[in-house]
């Protein structure tokens, strides 16, 4: 007997809800595997979640700045919250609570303990860590990542632990190898710059096919203790941009960032590969120009600076808000960070204040920033890889070499007569090429079991192939007894071969007459034709009348004349039959040394003493380079010699040869013809 159940819409409805519902909770009952977010470790589920750690940092009041009983505008509650004065209704205050505050009287080493220590054990899991040191300018960023000699930061420190994990983990006996390498780079208005090797120039920042960001051409340097990482690191950190504000004596003017790299491999089978790595960067301060009185060549810092960390900012926000594009591109900072910030490394944020009220804005702007990055998520996963065991290669005897006629003469007409009616083993190829009908007994058990299940997935599949894993013993032995005959009728058809030919070209070498009627099947090269090269046509010079008549009134002078042809230029003589031809490079040759001085002497002495009107006078000088110059002579003095311009930026080192010839050629001249 059926029993027929009527619902009503609202039934059906409400039903329809407990079934999302359902689905909501246990996603992994509908959802196949292959639709989850894959590990690199092959799983087949969600890797999981994990949120990004901030910790706050306040420093104590600095020397010589604090007022008299002037009251911190920051106060901590415990040890993860704090308060700050509500500047648009001062009888209020706002709160804040974070994984972590560390207040005035914190040292560095509760701030590694309590915050950087316990994320060195997922490097050794193969997961990506990265720990950012965020906040405006002089409120310690620096400091707490590198500290001093007597307070080391977090970067020495984790560097020493590290170091020391790797040699407890890969030593004797141990199932896994490791080694450390490191990277060092900054992020200098919108350059990638390699800090361990400065000549290198801008470098790109790429993305892989596993989404892994990575900079093609950066440095990498082996360490095995904390001495080899000293002796990189401390000559490296020299080169990173640093300028004198109102606020910082040496403030950072640049993104540091700070790359290890812990590469394992497995001793023993299946070979698995490791790679976990370490980001630790010092982020360069937010800053208000009215207060830092930034001008010229520090007004620039300051923007490129403030702008990458605007784009932060947006990239913070939109993963908060689940935005389906997260601007990651607009900045290079963001795009090195890509998978610091919703990406798949566990990452922790120290965001450093000040006390001082005058510091109160920036404080309150970095405080915001560091609450919205407590909602971010990320998802590390751990970067595993299978190597394959590569097979020895396989060696012919002697026998196996000789073809089968030769082998069946050498053995005689006893052994002939004897035989066998199956042989035993089969020899290798002589291409020594791995087959699929090799021989299974000489393979690994594990790989022999891999390819069998293959081959018989290849089979259900209906796939069209040779199955010579499956085949009797008997028909893949003559199988490869046929192979292997081919092979070596092809080696010995190669060896004839030369033989014909060297026997050819002994022939021409001992009668090179009758060479046209010896051997005419042989094929012979054909004839390279000849190809005339058009000689070049003819230039008119335009020179000077003053110098031409100067320089034939003196009986022993020679006139030169200066040609440009392609990239080169030609020096010729009017006496002198053939010319002589010079690189682009040798051009100060041409010119005497005492109108080069002269020339350079004069554009060093605009460069010190002109004016932005004065030096727009030099040719490929514009009005913004000019100011740059300008403001560059007063921050650093005067300029010492003209090669100096180079330090300037907008001015590379291309720009910098062409404006020395544009400028000491012509400033030459004049002089010459001044005197004359």
């Amino acid at each position: 007997m059926k029993i027929k159940v009527y619902l009503t819409c609202s039934q059906c409805l409400l039903l329809m809800f407990a079934k999302y519902m359902i689905w909501f909770a246990t996603p992994d009952l509908y959802v196949g595997a292959g639709r989850c977010r894959l590990s690199k470790v092959g799983a087949g589920r969600r890797p999981p979640p994990a949120r990004v750690r901030v910790a706050v940092r306040l420093r104590p009041f600095v020397d010589g700045t604090a007022a008299a009983g002037e009251p911190p505008c920051v106060r901590g509650l415990d040890s993860c919250s704090l308060e700050i004065a509500n500047w648009r209704n001062h009888q209020e205050t706002l709160k804040y609570q974070f994984d972590a505050f560390y207040g005035e009287r914190s040292s560095q080493q509760d701030v590694y303990a309590g915050s950087v220590q316990p994320i060195l054990r997922h490097l050794l899991e193969g997961q990506n860590a990265s720990v950012l040191a965020y906040g405006p300018t002089g409120a310690g960023k620096t400091h707490t990542m590198l500290g001093s000699p007597e307070q080391p930061g977090v970067i020495p420190r984790a560097l020493m632990d590290l170091l020391q994990l790797t040699r407890e983990e890969g030593g004797e006996g141990r199932p896994w190898a490791l080694s450390v390498t490191m990277s060092y780079l900054e992020i200098y208005q919108e350059k990638v710059l390699d800090l361990l090797d400065p000549a290198s120039g801008d470098l790109v920042i790429r993305e892989d096919c596993r989404g892994n960001i990575l900079i093609p051409g950066l440095t990498q340097k082996p360490i095995t203790s904390f001495a080899d990482f000293e002796r990189h690191f401390l000559p490296a950190s020299r080169n990173r941009t640093v300028g004198a504000t109102r606020l910082n004596q040496r403030s950072s003017r640049s993104h540091a960032v700070l790359l290890v790299k812990v590469d394992q491999r497995e001793r023993l089978a299946p070979f698995r590969q490791r790679e976990g790595k370490l980001y630790l960067i010092d982020l360069a301060g937010s800053e208000d120009n009215r207060r830092t009185g930034n001008k010229g060549l520090r007004l620039k810092e300051s923007g490129a600076i403030n702008s990458s960390l605007f784009v932060l900012g947006k990239v913070v926000d939109a993963l908060n808000q689940g935005l389906p594009r997260v601007p990651y591109r607009d900045s290079k900072l963001t795009r090195l960070l890509q998978d610091s910030l919703g990406g798949s490394a566990h990452s922790i944020l120290i965001a450093n204040i000040a006390p001082e009220r005058r510091f109160y804005l920036d404080t309150v702007s970095a405080l915001n920033f560091a609450a919205r990055s407590k909602e971010v998520i990320n998802r590390p996963f751990t970067n595993e890889s299978l190597q394959l065991r590569v097979l020895a290669p396989i060696k012919l005897s002697q026998k196996e070499l000789v073809g089968p006629s030769e082998a069946k003469r050498a053995r005689g007409p006893e052994e002939e007569e004897i035989g066998s009616p199956e042989p035993t083993a089969a020899p290798a190829s002589a291409s020594q090429k791995l087959s699929p009908l090799q021989k299974l007994s000489s393979m690994d058990p594990a790989v022999l079991e891999r390819l069998l299940s293959l081959d018989r997935l290849l089979g259900s599949q209906g796939s069209q192939g040779t199955h010579g894993l499956n085949t009797p013993r008997r028909e893949r032995m003559v199988l490869m007894k046929t192979m292997e005959e081919k092979d070596l009728e092809i080696e010995r058809l190669k060896m004839k071969q030369k033989e014909l030919e060297a026997k050819v070209l002994a022939q021409e070498a001992v009668d090179p007459k009758d060479k046209e009627n010896s051997s005419p099947a042989v094929l012979r090269p054909l004839a390279r034709r000849t190809v005339t090269v058009a000689q070049p046509l003819k230039k008119a010079v335009v020179m000077p009348l003053q110098l031409i008549q100067e320089q034939a009134a003196s009986p022993n002078a020679e006139i030169h004349i200066l040609k440009k042809k392609g990239r080169k230029r030609k020096l010729e003589s009017l006496d002198a039959s053939e010319p002589e031809e010079k690189a682009e490079d040798c051009w100060e040759l041409q010119i005497s040394p005492e109108l080069l001085a002269h020339g350079r002497q004069k554009i060093l002495d605009l460069l010190n003493e002109g004016s932005a009107r004065d030096l727009r006078s030099l040719q490929r000088i514009g009005q913004k380079k000019a100011q740059l110059i300008v403001g560059w002579r007063e921050l650093h003095g005067p300029f010492s010699q003209v090669e100096d311009l180079e330090r300037v930026e907008g001015i590379s080192g291309k720009q910098m040869e062409s404006f020395l010839k544009a400028n000491i050629l012509g400033l030459a001249a004049c002089h010459r013809c001044d005197t004359s």
